[in-house]
């Protein structure tokens, strides 16, 4: 009888080793093309242990279970896209879930894009049609949600950074990225901010994508932003070219040309804010707008090194507009002279 123990003893240890090598440890088949798995934020466990075995990616999901448990990486797992190619075991399944190996493209987004623009960039790293993105943006339900209407809708507001996308990223997923990001700096501290200047959020991004755009060198952005805010405290127009050449459609609009052409966004036309931003504004100058440089200048003029010419009247205004003309057209001169030499 202790025999017969023994022997069925010895069989069910060698049917367990069997059994935790098959399970625990040999690598699953190789898949080709790779089974993609999605885990929502929230989801139990469980039923991420079964889409794995369904795909095949596992054989069995106890064993994933009982792994993560033993491991204490069961709260641990990551939410995302993610793409097995197979021939790991349940260990090489559980790193990646916990280290959060899934799909994504990286996306830039420069601080002056315009909604336009970031469409186009979305589409160009193959995550969405650019057209319905900028629909969305401008229209769509999250957006009228938030308050902003069309026709800008979020312009203004997509905060430029760096942005890891799952390839499956919905449009509202990608929208609500970018104005999650923007929200993070409305802090109490910018609210008081904005209290003491008399301004709201919307004119806040307004006046900030204009200094975004005229800004070349980042230590003139808060006497840029000073500038404009003695302007409009005396009603005289921004007078800021960056607004009469944006459009809505992206395409040059007739004031890039001639910017005394009418418009709703050409300052040289209108007195105040136009009607929303003109492109997305980044940190640096919303900082800038939010503590500009206490300044008498009302006027200035670039330079050819993208540094700018402060004046305090129009006349003297005028002089630093000549001189930079003559400076100018003295470096075409050598720039000539020299093509001639060579």
């Amino acid at each position: 009888m202790l025999r017969k123990l023994g022997t069925s003893a010895g069989l069910f240890a060698i049917a367990l080793a069997g059994a935790v090598q098959y399970y625990f440890l040999s690598p699953g088949p190789a898949l080709s093309p790779p089974r993609i798995v999605s885990i929502r934020k929230g989801e139990s466990l469980r039923a991420v242990a079964r889409d794995l075995a369904a795909n095949a990616i596992i054989r069995n999901p106890l064993p994933l279970l009982i792994w993560a448990k033993l491991s204490g990486v069961a709260t641990r797992v990551q939410p995302g896209d993610y793409a097995f190619k197979g021939g790991e075991d349940v260990a090489g399944v559980m790193r990646h879930l916990v280290n959060g190996d899934f799909m994504t493209v990286t996306v830039a987004i420069p601080e002056g894009m315009t909604l336009h623009q970031i469409a186009q960039r979305l589409e160009a790293a193959g995550l969405v049609c650019d057209r319905r993105f900028e629909d969305a943006a401008r229209r769509g339900p999250l957006v009228t949600a938030l308050g902003l209407p069309p026709p800008w809708g979020a312009e203004g507001y997509l905060f430029p950074a760096t942005y890891r996308f799952s390839p499956r990223a919905t449009t509202d997923t990608m929208l609500a990225a970018m104005l999650a990001r923007f929200n993070q700096i409305l802090t109490p501290a910018v609210e008081e901010q904005m209290f003491r200047l008399g301004i709201d959020a919307r004119e806040l991004v307004t006046l900030a994508s204009i200094v975004e755009k005229e800004a070349r060198v980042p230590g003139e952005r808060p006497l840029i932003a000073g500038v404009f805010y003695n302007r409009l405290r005396l009603k005289m127009p921004l007078q800021s070219d960056p607004t009469a050449q944006y459009s809505l459609d992206g395409e040059i609009s007739r004031a890039a040309i001639a910017v005394h052409t009418p418009s709703a966004f050409n300052t040289y036309t209108i007195a105040g804010l136009p009607p929303g931003p003109i492109a997305n504004p980044g940190l640096a100058s919303i900082r800038a707008t939010l503590y500009p440089v206490a300044t008498d200048y009302l006027y200035f003029v670039a330079r050819s090194d993208g540094t700018h010419v402060f004046s305090r009247s129009f006349s003297e205004h005028q002089r630093a507009l000549t001189a930079i003309i003559a400076a100018n057209r003295g470096l075409e001169r050598k720039a000539a002279a020299r093509a001639r030499t060579e």
